[in-house]
Formats: structure tokens, sequence, C-alpha cells
């Protein structure tokens, strides 16, 4: 019996579907029939398949070639109350095929049960006998047997360690749909994303990672498409084995799925020769299909019962952990089998480096609910293909115990979101809190991120052993304000979503810092941008000199805005698109990130690879970690819970990577950095910190515009001062030195 999905061989192809509840699987090939009044028409050929065997049809296909349009019909028992919805009325997307062509059209026709025009009926009424096979997808056959001459995809890794992994966070088409230096018809494409252009800007930046958000093929819900708006994120998954072809360029998407396969492998490539990792952001926690009463498009079709999570209750009701009205169920063989296929298949035939799991929290739900240890991510670090890739969790859904930040095993790394909320609440809620008088956030919580959030990565047997490169820190991801945005709005603004502003979140610990909104320079309120900017470079500082994994949103570098849209997952127009117009602020930005990002490169001590333990890395050398107050007075447990408190010194030190490492004796070189935070509104006078004499240089000031002031600074001979002496830091603001 061969795998599941369509196989290629010298005879013709191989097909094989689970459908362990039908009675009997016809595999449908489509060929172009004569135009129709509405559009193309199809000839369908059935060939009924063999079987099931363990749950499982298949056939052998003579003569059928790659580029052969199909899909599958299943026959069986049409009982929703029970679980079972077979109507062979309706074509089925294959869940393994690997290109997909076509658009879902959302109309009566594609739902198993009868609905009225406004795609309302009842879920478990009668079936609908309309036939689906012009308004949904077509499978495609492709031939993935061979490169075509082309390199193993996987042959030129980067393999960047996490230690000097920054990871950047993207939409394929957002990215480069408005950058002027591609030719037209790259913008917003996997080749764009290949593109020297693109490509400059990202090691210019210092980025290691590109992160890119969906590119399986997916679908719109129902009441996007009603207000003729697009699941722009991708975030609805319609196929987890074939790319989505409307990110391929319009010649690759005429010649057919091949083609867009081969842009977006020719992309890794490119991105892996310029030293580049590619992650996918994979949705396989659910599928398009959506709540009981949503479309018969492929997996619900075929076992429905196998496939989705159900409530147990009678009539069937699905469980919901995703809030999208379906979850793929993890407890069954068969989706761990799928999930890991697809991943297999990604790493494998298409190259990429590694995965970020979208509401990971349901891949490990067992019976008792999260599970640690569960199958599916046993299978994930111990699989020869995906052990050693970058595995990342968004560690969370929405359903019961759904939060489970730092409970994932090694070698995973998980999206921080303490990290973020602690420092958005320092620099933005807090202060904004401060300016009416009313009490905020203690610095401890910000210094417990700062350090590598060991209270959350902490816990694993041995302790401490994932280190603090398992925090992924981020202060804004593609869900939320950008970091533009979070010094600008109070309050989400997301009325072009046409749901009345109730949707994304209302914890946004933004400021506006007095004014809601964009200002013009000659605005009344115009003196407030300055402070705007020096926020923004607040939370960069925060984000790219602490311990742990940083991962940048596409755009922040460059202050894109959304206009305070802070859920602009239907936006597919410059709401979401990057900005590649840089105005002087932000071009000043941009030289900021890269200032920031070549000091994090340059300096181990900013990227420690294991949990602070604030004692010497060696005999005489610096403790690796140290706290000081303002005063120059190291914080003892008292001080950390001083509200009042809203000033310190972080000193991190570590051996310099290439240093004398005790040859002839020498002691290992330490590499020392501090970090000064002022999160008062109020400038502070501070005593450098002085466990010993140092003479600390100054290496950047939030207060700075631009890096540019560096030098001036260096000239007017203000750079280095001795340990003790005092210096006044501005109101919120941060300082790095290096000891010299």
């Amino acid at each position: 019996m061969p795998d599941l999905g369509v196989r290629v061989t010298d005879a013709g192809i191989e097909a094989a579907v689970l459908a362990s509840h039908a009675s009997a699987v016809d595999l449908c090939l489509l060929d172009p029939g004569p135009p129709g009044p509405d559009g193309p028409t199809w000839v369908e050929r059935r060939i009924a398949m063999r079987g099931p065997h363990l749950g499982v049809f298949w056939v052998e296909a003579p003569g059928v070639r790659p580029g052969q349009h199909y899909g599958f019909r299943a026959h069986g028992e049409w009982d929703p109350a029970g679980g079972l919805r077979y109507n062979p009325a309706k074509l089925l997307v294959d869940p393994y095929a690997r290109g997909l062509d076509g658009d879902l059209e959302l109309r009566p026709e594609v739902f198993g049960q009868v609905v009225d025009d406004e795609l309302q009926g009842d879920p478990y009424g009668p079936a609908d006998g309309r036939d689906s096979a012009a308004h949904v997808p077509h499978s495609v056959v492709v031939d993935t047997r061979a490169h075509g001459g082309a390199p193993a995809p996987a042959a030129n890794r980067p393999r960047t360690p996490w230690s000097r992994t920054v990871v950047y966070e993207a939409h394929v088409r957002g990215l480069t749909q408005q950058m002027p230096d591609l030719p037209e018809a790259l913008r917003g494409t996997y080749a764009g994303l290949a593109h020297p252009a693109t490509i400059g800007h990202l090691r210019a930046l210092g980025v290691t990672a590109l992160e890119l958000l969906p590119v399986h093929a997916s679908a719109s819900e129902p009441h996007l498409s009603r207000h003729g708006l697009s699941n722009y994120w991708g975030y609805n998954t319609l196929g987890f084995f074939a790319p989505h072809a409307a990110y391929a360029t319009r010649e690759a998407q005429a010649q057919g799925p091949a083609a867009v396969l081969a842009e977006v492998k020719a992309a890794v490539r490119a991105l892996h020769a310029a030293g580049i990792e590619v992650l996918l952001d994979v949705v396989l926690n659910h599928t398009c299909e959506g709540g009981i009463g949503g479309p018969q498009i492929g997996w619900r079709g075929l076992d429905p019962s196998v496939y989705y999570a159900h409530d147990g209750g009678y009539p069937a009701r699905l469980a919901d952990f995703t809030g999208t009205g379906n979850a793929l169920d993890f407890r069954r063989t068969p989706v761990i089998r799928m999930a890991l296929d697809s991943l297999r298949y990604w790493a494998d035939e298409v190259g990429v480096d590694g995965f970020r799991f979208d509401l990971a929290v349901t891949l490990g739900r067992g019976p008792a609910g999260f599970d640690p240890h569960h199958p599916f991510l046993v299978a994930l670090t111990t699989d020869p293909s995906l052990r050693d890739l970058k595995l990342i969790a968004e560690p969370w859904d929405v359903g019961p115990g759904g939060w489970q930040t730092g409970q994932f095993p090694p070698p995973f790394a998980e999206w921080n979101d303490k990290f973020r909320d602690a420092v958005r609440s320092f620099w933005l809620a807090d202060p904004g809190r401060a300016a009416h008088g009313l009490p905020g956030h203690r610095v401890r919580e910000l210094a417990t991120r700062l350090a590598g959030s060991a209270d959350l990565f902490g816990h694993t047997d041995p302790p401490l052993m994932r280190g603090p490169l398992a925090s992924v820190n981020y202060v804004t991801a593609h869900d939320g304000f950008t970091m533009a945005d979070l010094v600008a709005y109070d309050h989400k603004h997301n009325s072009a979503n046409c749901e009345d502003n109730r949707d994304g979140t209302n914890d946004n610990r933004s400021w506006n810092h007095g004014v809601e909104g964009p200002l013009e320079g000659d605005s009344i309120a115009a003196p407030i941008l300055p402070l705007r900017r020096r926020s923004i470079r607040n939370l960069f500082a925060m984000l790219l000199l602490s311990a742990g994994t940083p991962m940048i949103t596409a755009g922040d570098e460059m202050g894109r805005t959304q206009r305070g849209n802070n859920n602009a997952y239907c936006q597919d127009n410059e709401t979401s698109w990057v900005s590649w117009e840089l105005s002087p602020w932000r071009a000043d930005l941009l030289a900021t990130v890269r200032h920031l990002l070549r000091l994090r490169r340059e300096h181990p001590a900013l990227r420690s690879q294991r949990f602070f333990t604030g004692s010497p890395a060696a005999p005489g050398a610096r403790p690796d970690l140290a706290w000081y107050g303002p005063d120059g007075v190291a914080l003892d447990h008292g001080r950390w819970h001083d509200p009042d408190i809203r000033t310190l010194q972080m000193v991190r030190s570590l051996p310099s990577e290439g240093g004398p490492a005790g040859q002839g004796g020498a002691e290992p070189a330490d590499d020392t950095v501090m970090l000064l935070v002022n999160g008062a509104l109020d400038q502070v006078e501070v005593v450098l910190a002085a466990d010993r004499p140092t003479v600390w240089e100054l290496a950047w000031d939030s207060t700075w515009e631009s890096p540019r002031e560096l030098r001036a600074a260096a000239m007017s001979s203000a750079l280095r001062t001795p340990s003790g002496d005092r210096t006044v830091m501005a109101p919120l603001s941060t300082r790095v030195y290096i000891a010299r």
C-alpha cells in the first residue's frame, strides 16, 4: 500500500487517502472541457479505489502524468449527528496534495448540508446533492522525485547557532509588495524574497532567520468574503503540503503548481546562500473548514470523526481549542502522521530550516489536556529530519489550561509573552499611568525578562538545561500593534475589519504619550514626537540586548504603522504592507536598529547561552550578572520590591569569544556590558557601578535620534566615564556601556 497522497511512478500514479468510515472512495481525474457560460468546465473520470485497509483506500492509475487535476469523492453514511458526513456530490481536496489550482468559492454548493444563499442552514439537516467540483480548488499531481538538476534543497543550510540567531517575522506579500527596488513582477512574491534588494536589507539589518507567516495553501472565511475581505495572514489552512499559489509570480502561477513549488525552493536556496535561514509559521492546529456548519472541502468529507476533535456529545459537536470552530485531534495517530509527513516534506523537499507552531498547545493535547511528553512533541524532537531544525512553539491556545509558556520540552524555543508584557508595561503602560499619578509595575519583572526568564524556562531535568535562548523575546508580532503604533495609540482602531471594533485584544499596554494617533510636525502636540521616538528606541533596546532570542516584526525597524489596527489579519493592503519610504526619523530608526544588532553580534555578554548564576565564569573574573541601583549599590531583596525604584544597572560579563582562554597561564578576557535603564518620568543621577575600577565607554544612548551622535560624543570626549563617577540619565531612557 503506498504512502498517503499521490506519488508519480514510471507507469503513472499511485494514490492513497484516509477515509476509515467510508464505504467507498473514487479517485476523480479532471480534464478541461469546452468553455461554458460561467467559465471553464471539467470532464471527470472516476476510478474506484481499493480498500479500506487500516482505514486507507488506494489505487494505481496508469498513464496519469504530472499536472493532472484530481480530487476524491467519498461514499458512506450521512449521519451528521453521529459525526459522519459522507456526500459523494462534493469533490474533496487531497489532504496530501503537493499542489492546488483554483480558488475556493464560498457558495452553497461547497457545503455538505443544505444551506441558503447566506450560507446558513441546519448542520444536522439533509445532504446537499449539488456538485461542488466547479467551485473548489483541484488537487494537482506534482512530481517531487527529482530536483531538476538543482542542488538538494537542504544542501546549503546556514545552520546558524541559536546564540547568533535573530528572527525576522514577515509576510511573503507584505514584505516586498511596496519595495521600490524590486521589479514590479516580483513584488509580493516568493521570488521577491530572493531578490538582492530584499536580501540586502535583511543582511544589513543583521537578522539571521526569516520567519514567514503561513505559506501553506489557505482560504478565507465566509464572513470575510461577504465584506470583500480576505484572510491575509493565512492562518486558515487548505493544504499542509501545497504552497499558497497566490504568493508566486504570475508567470509561475500560469505554469502551474510545479512552477510555484520551484519558485519557493529557489527562494529558500537564495536566502541560504546569503546566510539567512527560512522558518515557516505552520498552522497544524485547525483547518479552513470552520465549525460544524462549515464547508465540506477535504478532511470533513473524508474522515471527520478522525481528523477533528469532538466534545463527545450527541449530536456530534466539534471541540474548539483554537477559536476557529475546529481543532485537529492530535490524540489520533493519523493526525500526528499527517502533521509529521507535512513537516518532513517542507524540511527535506523544500529545505526550510525550522518551524514556528501556531497555537502549539493544541498539538500537545492528550486525553487529560496538554502533555509535554505528547507523542507528537516526542516525534518532533527525535525525528532525523526534524530534530536538528529550529522548533518554536506559540505556547498557548484558547482551550482549558491553554497557557503553557515554558512547558515545552527541549530543544523547543517558545514565544515569551511575559517578555512582551513586561517590556510594554515598564516603558509604556507604567509611564502612562504615572503621568496621571497612578502606580505601575516594579522593576523586578523587567529584570527577570532581561536576564532570560529563568523562572519560565529553567524548570528542566536537570535544572536550567534549556538556557535563555529558549525564550523567543518579542515586543510585537503579526498580531497586535506595531512598534510605532504602541507609542501612538491607547486604543485599537479596527473598524476596517468590519467587526464593529470588537476583534483584537484590549490588553495592549500601549501609551499614546498624551494624544491619540498620528501627528504632523506642525501639530500643536508635535513636542511629544521626540518622546514617542525615544520610546520606540527603548523598546528595541530591551528586545535586542536582553538575554534570549530576539524576534523583530517586519517593518518595525522602519516605523511601520497600521493606523492603530491591532488585528490586521484581513487587511491585504497598505495597512499591512511594509512601507519602504524612509522619512528622516524612519531612516534614523533603521540605523539605530542596525547599531543595536551590531552591538549584540560583537558582545557575547549580550548573547549568553546559559542562565546567569551571579558568580564569576572564572576565578578573579566579574560575576556573570550583577544588579545595581541608581546609587551604584547592589540591589538587595528589599530594594527589588521597592515600587519607587525605576532605575537600575544590569552588568553582564562573559568570556570574550576568541580570547586567550588560559593560554600561557592568562585568564580568559571578559566581555562586560552594562545596560543602564531609567524608567522614571524625571531625570535621575546615577553612580556608575563600582565593584572594581572600570572605565565605562558609552556605546549607545536612547536619547540619540541616530547612532551618528556616537561620533559627536566621541569628539567631545564624553564617551568614557570611570566607575564611581556620576552621570545624569534623561527621563525614560536607556544606555549601553562597554567596560574598557
